[in-house]
C-alpha cells in the first residue's frame, strides 16, 4: 500500500474507532483493529493529538459548505427560505453516525473539536441569522448594535432543536422520522413565528432596541 493510501486508511479507521470508543480509545487498540503495528500509525501521525486533528479536518471541516454563510445573508430570498435551505442541506451533510458521535465524545472530553466547530456555527450562521431576523422584523438599529443574549439563544434554540434529532438517532439510538424535510420546515416556521410574536410583545427580546413596526 502506498504511503498516502495507508495514511488515508488509518484516518478513516480512526474516525470509526473514535466514533465507537470515544477519544479514550487507545491507538494500540486502533492498530490491532487494523492489523498493523502500533508504530505504523506514528509513521504517519506523530501523536494521538495530531491524529485527532486530522479527524477534525476530515469529518468536520470537509463537510462545512462555503456556500452556507453567503446563503444566510442572501436577501434575494426570504429569511424562511434561507434558513430552510440551510438546515435541509445541514441535515443532509452532518446527520451521520460517526460525525455525531465524535462531536458528542469531544464535548465530554478535553479535546476542543466541539468548541472549535461551534465557533464556526456561531460566526457563520447564528449571528448572521439574528441580524437578518432584525431586518426581517423591521427593527432599525445603528450599525454595530450588539445582539442580545435572548436573540442569540433563540437562534441556538432552532439549531439545537434540529440537531437533537441527530442525538436521538445516533446517540440515544431511538426512532426518528426517516425523512426530516417537513420537520425542518416546521421548526423554521415555528422559530420565525415565535420571534415575530415576541417582537410585538411588551416583554419582547429587543426591548432595549426600539419598537418594531
Amino acid at each position: 500500500m502506498r504511503a498516502a493510501d495507508r495514511e488515508q486508511f488509518i484516518l478513516e479507521e480512526a474516525v470509526r474507532f473514535f466514533a465507537e470508543h470515544g477519544f479514550e480509545g487507545q491507538t494500540r487498540e486502533l492498530a490491532k483493529r487494523m492489523g498493523i503495528t502500533h508504530s505504523a500509525i506514528y509513521r504517519h501521525f506523530p501523536s494521538k493529538e495530531s491524529l485527532i486533528e486530522r479527524v477534525y479536518e476530515h469529518i468536520y471541516l470537509s463537510r462545512w459548505s462555503p456556500t452556507w454563510a453567503p446563503l444566510i445573508r442572501d436577501r434575494s430570498l426570504t429569511l424562511e427560505a434561507r434558513l430552510t435551505r440551510f438546515y435541509l442541506e445541514y441535515v443532509e451533510r452532518v446527520f451521520d453516525h460517526d460525525w455525531v458521535r465524535i462531536f458528542v465524545f469531544s464535548g465530554l472530553r478535553s479535546f476542543d473539536i466541539t468548541k472549535r466547530y461551534l465557533v464556526i456555527v456561531r460566526d457563520e450562521i447564528i449571528r448572521p441569522a439574528c441580524e437578518e431576523l432584525r431586518r426581517e422584523l423591521g427593527i432599525d438599529l445603528p450599525a454595530g448594535t450588539e445582539l442580545t443574549e435572548r436573540e442569540l439563544e433563540m437562534a441556538w434554540g432552532l439549531h439545537g432543536r434540529i440537531f437533537y434529532l441527530a442525538i436521538r438517532r445516533f446517540v440515544y439510538l431511538t426512532p426518528t422520522p426517516e425523512r426530516l424535510d417537513d420537520i425542518v420546515r416546521d421548526a423554521v416556521r415555528i422559530h420565525l413565528a415565535g420571534a415575530k410574536t415576541l417582537a410585538g410583545a411588551a416583554d419582547r427580546p429587543w426591548d432595549t432596541l426600539g419598537s418594531p413596526p
